[in-house]
């Protein structure tokens, strides 16, 4: 199992490009410092992920992973020291899923998530999550949305009433993620839009609970992080300072090669055909200053995921 020094330890040395023996057919972003995806789902294969984080400049990444996957992320690991921690899933309803959850933690998982399962946020299966989370010291990621088109189809719901988790659990750390979260940036969110378009209307409660409860953070992945950035440009640079030590960046992105190559980011969104990571990237990159951008990339998921780096490069 990796140790979280040597994990960050190794990130400002050289390129990804001399772990694959694959050509680039263009150069990869350069971001201008380490960055970490907190949101990059565990592929088949020892090098999937990494030819994805290749492809668009990404140095480390936390793998959201099933509770089982220990031994293929210790593969991982092994073939490129330094680059992977892991966070575990699995279906909460399983009577068995705090056991599931606490036996990934000591296999070396360093947080939960992605937990989507079709339960209320404050039901009693999350509230075991969120007391696990606690007692482990572990960050737990969540995926909010809302009811689609039929009952049961929501993950997470009931989003309005996170605030009394947040309070109930004060020592576990929330990740906000989901079309429901970012969603609710606004206040006129209508309880149902998976990705709204126009202007943000201040006080919305993702905003406010950002703000309010120093256990919530937010995790900037997917179509749902990428549009809660950019559907409101006079938002975005105020709302990226106002909760700089309280976002991450993450992609959630399902193209294979970092650059849209067979992409299904939701084909009928506008991310269809091109990866998040370096869309997401991008409007960060443009919307904040360079020490704020390492903040939001790096810094602020070394805090949350508790790794010790010993380069400042």
């Amino acid at each position: 199992m990796i140790s979280r020094r040597h994990f960050a330890g190794t990130v400002a040395a050289a390129s990804i490009a001399g772990h694959l023996s694959a050509q680039e057919p263009s150069p990869a972003p350069d971001w201008g410092g380490p960055v970490i995806d907190i949101h990059l789902h565990i592929r088949r294969g020892l090098d999937a992920d990494m030819i994805h984080m290749q492809g668009c400049g990404v140095s480390n990444a936390n793998l959201l992973s099933r509770h089982d996957s220990a031994e293929q992320v210790r593969e991982m690991q092994a073939k490129y020291p330094g680059r992977f921690i892991w966070s575990a899933g699995t279906d909460v309803t399983n009577t068995q899923a705090a056991e599931l959850l606490r036996a990934a933690l000591k296999s070396g998982a360093t947080g939960l998530g992605e937990i989507k399962s079709h339960v209320a946020c404050d039901s009693p299966e999350m509230r075991r999550v969120y007391a696990l989370a606690a007692e482990m010291n572990v960050p737990v990621t969540l995926h909010f949305q809302e009811d689609s088109k039929e009952p049961g189809d929501g993950f997470n719901t009931g989003l309005p009433r996170l605030a009394a988790m947040l309070k109930a659990y004060p020592k576990t750390t929330f990740i906000g993620h989901g079309n429901a979260f970012w969603a609710n940036l606004s206040a006129d969110f209508d309880g149902h839009t998976a990705y709204p378009s126009g202007p943000i209307k201040r006080g919305g409660l993702s905003d406010k609970w950002l703000a309010d409860y120093p256990n919530l953070y937010g995790d900037l992945s997917a179509n749902s992080g990428n549009n809660g950035l950019t559907r409101d440009p006079d938002f975005t640079s105020p709302f990226l300072e106002r909760h700089r030590n309280k976002l991450m960046f993450g992609s959630d992105c399902a193209c294979t090669d970092g650059r849209g190559g067979r992409s299904n980011n939701a084909p009928s969104s506008r991310l269809a055909g091109k990866c998040v990571a370096r869309e997401t990237l991008a409007v960060l990159k443009r919307s904040c200053a360079p020490e704020l951008f390492r903040q939001i990339t790096w810094e602020n998921a070394q805090k949350v995921y508790r790794i010790r780096s010993r380069s400042r490069s």
